[in-house]
């Protein structure tokens, strides 16, 4: 059946028929070898640049040409470079840092940064100026990142002649593999951005921060006092150690959360921790017999908090990848119905990171319902942006077929700009940076964004329906519906289709009482 079919009909079948749903849909077009052969080369190459662009930034200098970092400092970008935007806010005197890293980002993402620097200058180099020493720097990168981009394009045009009935990879990407249709998708991050009590969060950041917005503050989505980079990498220090300590602790990690000893050791055993050359991953289990893998970033001999949290993030992808493994009704039934679904639980379980080392909330602070509801909006809207460039990027590129990586890049720059002054210039004002095309899993991972707006929405829908239920209890109970559709699965999940009003109505509610 179609996709259509599927979303009208769908409630109406029983487990066998879902099954055999599923077994007819794992046939596809026969793909020539050397079509398979081209993807996985050019693929290949697009996801080796992302995971090896670690930027130089130990002799990168602010405005007032004070340095940062330690000289052998490398940042992957856009990952690590916005986790130090992000550390800034809590950094005393850290906004010309943050406006230094935000020169970075604009510059990885235009292709400016300085040769020179990637190849390990030791001139201080100013972002800003874009100057070595306050010279000219010489060769730029050029539009490499576009390069790779349209090698992405090149394989689906390769892949669109073999699929007649989705001869694009936007078709594909929303109706086979996301299973959710691609104005669907669009309205719902629009509806999000397009939400009036956007002006009260904006309203309430510059409250908080004591400052009017800048574009780097879309970044900004911990409402509550935070605590230190150095108090927070002592914490996991003491409490996890390594990423070998992680592994050891998962079992008891569970058991904190509430899962029963039997399932802690099942699921806790079940989960391989590596540090990752570069983003964090997480990986399901290929058969029942095997580990999943949970692989995170980590600072020298210790995982330090960017690495737990960032770890805390792949095991709620683990926890579904097992569960969905091991205890679905049908083994053809395995998997949850896209990206997002898993993607749900992973920000669910990162937002359990603070608990797990014990960090017990102020006592003057909102209840952590209020808090989670806000702060899952603030990061649901930051992404929602760069999710919208990916897939107007992508319209553009079948529009273009014929670009360049030059005139690619000015397009992507172009709809970054025009997507951030129809949605944020309003709160956050100018942006020169373009940061709205940052994230390199454009690059890589094609149309891969909008699967964490739906996650983060479907997160607080799960969060929501979870609130005064059994966290380890619900997770197995909703992991192990099985590979129905995202809007079927989950409204057998939480007994509602997908849908940002649960996330709106929470944040209002939560904001009228924090102003109480």
């Amino acid at each position: 059946p179609d996709l259509a079919t599927m979303i009208a009909d769908g409630a109406d079948w029983s487990v066998d028929e879902w099954a055999a749903v599923r077994i007819g849909k794992a046939f596809g077009p026969r793909i020539p070898a050397d079509v398979n052969d081209m993807a996985r080369e050019l693929g290949h190459r697009a996801n080796q640049w992302v995971a090896n662009f670690h930027v130089p930034v130990g002799h990168m200098v602010d405005e007032h040409g004070k340095k940062w970092f330690a000289e052998d400092r490398r940042l992957l970008a856009h990952w690590l470079i916005r986790e130090e935007v992000r550390a800034g806010f809590n950094a005393d005197g850290g906004l010309p840092c943050q406006r230094a890293l935000m020169w970075v980002m604009k510059r990885q993402i235009d292709g400016t940064i300085p040769t020179a620097v990637m190849e390990g200058s030791t001139a201080s180099w100013d972002p800003r100026a874009n100057t070595l020493d306050g010279n000219d720097p010489g060769p730029l990168l050029g539009p490499v990142r576009y390069e790779r981009w349209l090698d992405n394009f090149r394989i689906a045009e390769a892949y669109d002649r073999h699929h007649p009935e989705h001869p694009t990879a936007i078709a594909r990407k929303f109706e086979l593999a996301r299973e959710m249709p691609e104005e669907e998708v669009e309205a719902l991050m629009v509806s999000l951005l397009d939400a009036p009590v956007r002006r009260r969060l904006a309203e309430l950041l510059r409250s908080i921060l004591g400052r009017p917005l800048e574009a780097h503050d879309i970044y900004f989505d911990e409402i509550t006092s935070g605590r230190s980079a150095e108090e927070l990498n002592r914490l996991v220090r003491e409490r996890i150690g390594d990423h070998e300590g992680m592994q050891e602790k998962l079992p008891d990690i569970l058991r904190g959360l509430g899962f029963p000893d039997d399932d802690a050791e099942f699921l806790g055993r079940r989960v391989q921790v590596e540090i990752a050359r570069g983003s964090g991953h997480a990986m399901r289990p290929a058969m029942p017999e095997y580990s999943a893998w949970l692989r995170t970033n980590s600072l020298p001999d210790e995982l330090g908090w960017d690495g737990f949290d960032t770890a805390m993030h792949e095991l709620g992808h683990n926890l579904e990848q097992l569960i969905s493994t091991h205890w679905v009704p049908r083994p053809a039934l395995r998997n949850v119905p896209n990206t997002a679904c898993t993607e749900a639980f992973a920000f669910l379980y990162q937002s359990k990171a603070a608990d797990v080392l014990g960090l017990e909330p102020e006592a003057d602070a909102p209840p952590a319902w209020a808090i989670d509801s806000i702060q899952t909006m603030l990061a649901a809207c930051q992404i929602a942006g760069p999710a919208l460039v990916d897939l107007h990027a992508w319209r553009w590129l079948y529009d273009n077929p014929d670009c360049t990586p030059d005139t690619f890049r000015d397009a992507v720059i172009r709809i970054a700009g025009e997507l951030w002054d129809r949605f944020y210039a309003e709160d956050f004002g100018a942006d020169p940076y373009h940061i709205l095309a940052a994230y390199q899993h454009m690059v890589a991972h094609a149309l891969y964004l909008p699967d964490y707006v739906i996650g983060h929405v479907q997160s607080q829908q799960i969060s929501a329906h979870m609130r005064n239920r059994d966290l380890a209890a619900e997770t197995r109970r909703i992991c192990s519906i099985g590979r129905l559709t995202p809007d079927l699965w989950t409204r057998t999940a939480v007994g509602s289709p997908i849908s940002v009003e649960p996330m709106i109505k929470d944040v209002e509610a939560a904001l009228d009482l924090m102003a109480t």
